[in-house]
């Protein structure tokens, strides 16, 4: 269900008030909760919880040739399933616009950020070298699934561990897990999304607050370096609400990452 006009208005003028229907603030998050090996066959895994929004997150790893252009360097990978189950604006099916733009955001934000270190997933340069793949499934949608998935994806790394490998044979033992984790740096990009609406920038909307979004603007950061930026929707930002954001994620960068800070350290 669509978010009715009468709802969107209201939503506009709570805001010009500096006022939220939930009571928050503006740049505040609901409440995070974080829940770790909850899959037996998966690397890695979490779910992750903002407000009512839900999302599991899944490592899978396997071996394969490294890309020509990259023949000491390892693969990865995100993908994004957005489920009928978590929402009735989603549908069965192959992935419609929406999961492949999420997976590539988040794939993104992971990628450029340096967190994980692809040199040393190379076993044999040239020839063989571990894939990454992270998959993201919606639980259920109650706006911010983009910064939600995120979070879990760097979770369910952060918990992943290497699978028992046969380099003669080239045989993974898939539930068989050894000690050593995925070569993660201490780069922690999170990523926050700011929403524009009227002339307010809000965080971590409600699936309500998302409907009535003219824009937004995804950062992938770590404690004030940005790696990523990603905008979505039509409407446009000026230079001084850019500028808004960028002054406002540090902070609620630094607010989040109190919230997870035991999963992600």
């Amino acid at each position: 269900m669509i978010t009715s006009d009468l709802t969107a208005e209201r939503i506009r003028e709570y805001l010009q008030q500096g006022k939220r229907f939930d009571g928050r603030k503006l740049t505040e998050f609901r409440d995070i909760k974080v829940e770790t090996g909850i899959s037996k066959n998966a690397e890695g895994s979490a779910r992750v919880r903002i407000g009512k929004t839900e999302v599991i997150a899944g490592v899978k790893m396997s071996t394969g040739a490294p890309y020509d252009d990259s023949p000491d360097a390892g693969n990865f990978m995100v993908t994004g399933e957005l489920t009928p189950l978590s929402s009735p604006r989603f549908e069965a099916g192959p992935p419609k616009f929406p999961a492949i733009e999420l997976s590539r955001v988040i794939d993104r934000g992971l990628r450029e950020s340096g967190f994980l270190d692809f040199k040393k997933l190379c076993i044999k340069k040239g020839e063989k070298v571990w894939t990454v793949f992270v998959d993201i499934y919606t639980m259920n949608d109650d706006g911010n699934l983009l910064d939600t998935a995120a979070l879990a994806a760097i979770i369910a790394m952060k918990t992943a561990r290497f699978p028992e490998y046969d380099e003669e044979t080239d045989k993974i033992s898939y539930g068989k897990f050894t000690d050593k984790k995925l070569p993660l740096t201490d780069i922690l990009p999170l990523q926050v999304t700011a929403h524009k609406i009227g002339d307010k920038i809000i965080f971590d909307p409600t699936r309500e607050e998302e409907d009535v979004s003219e824009t937004r603007l995804t950062i992938g950061s770590s404690r004030g370096s940005i790696s990523s930026m990603q905008k979505g929707e039509k409407a446009s930002l000026e230079i001084e609400e850019f500028n808004d954001i960028l002054d406002s994620v540090e902070e609620v960068w630094n607010k989040v990452f109190k919230k997870v800070e035991e999963f992600v350290k």
